[in-house]
């Protein structure tokens, strides 16, 4: 049982148009096709005892894209161009992520996930690439995915899941890590080398890539990684190593 982290938009259904949960169907259909059952985890009040009752039905934890984490999280003042604040949003996954800490569950996050994570551990993100780097490689907007290609380090959880070495990823996201949170550990970057992926410096599974893996219909193996690790936890089994 995989949970998923959604959106809450205004949707449009016939004639009714209302803020509803939302999350684009590559998410469930990657995680369907790695085996796993997709849960979905719309926004909702971040109680303690809420998060908890939601983690104890679950196996594994998905934090999903979409726009921008405030930065007033991680004390910046904001950007011209960052996104409009979500606090629901980032207060919901954020417990989330925390409750998950605590009970050791394993943990995907994908291109906001991983930004989220990195600042739920104290690091900073750059609020605009094209500035900080000099390229708009990695946001080609329209909703078209950049290519882009990354360099995954040997010997990393993610190496053993993907491959070491350079590998061609769908990108959009206009920000991205500055300083690296506590306990996160690099395992891919770009060209100008940007954090593409980390993970934690223990033997916790929490895989955190910047990149859109659900894009690419072709290979599911950070999926079918999440699955597999959550099915350990299942059963009380240790985590792969």
């Amino acid at each position: 049982m995989i949970g998923l982290t959604t959106y809450l938009e205004l949707v449009t259904q016939d004639v009714w148009q209302e803020r509803g949960a939302f999350l684009p169907e590559p998410y469930v259909t990657s995680v369907t096709a790695a085996g796993g059952i997709p849960v979905l985890l719309p926004p909702q009040p971040a109680a303690e005892d809420v998060v908890d009752a939601v983690l104890e039905r679950l196996d594994g934890l998905l934090l999903t894209g979409g726009l921008d984490v405030d930065p007033a999280l991680y004390g910046a003042e904001r950007h011209p161009l960052t996104d409009p604040a979500r606090p629901d949003r980032d207060a919901w996954e954020l417990a989330l992520f925390r409750g998950a800490e605590r009970c050791r569950m394993p943990v995907l996050a994908i291109c906001r996930g991983l930004q989220l994570v990195n600042v739920a551990r104290g690091g900073t993100l750059h609020q605009h690439l094209p500035e900080a780097l000099g390229t708009e490689r990695y946001c080609v907007g329209g909703g078209q995915y950049a290519i882009n290609e990354v360099t995954v380090d040997s010997g990393s959880r993610l190496a053993e899941l993907i491959g070491p070495g350079e590998l061609d990823v769908h990108s959009y996201h206009h920000q991205g890590i500055e300083r690296l949170g506590e306990g996160l550990v690099a395992t891919a970057r770009g060209q100008e080398g940007l954090v593409q992926a980390f993970e934690s410096d223990g033997d916790d599974y929490l895989v955190g890539v910047q990149w859109h893996p659900e894009a690419n219909t072709e290979d599911r193996r950070l999926f079918e990684g999440l699955v597999a690790a959550a099915s350990m936890f299942s059963l009380g089994s240790a985590l792969p190593a």
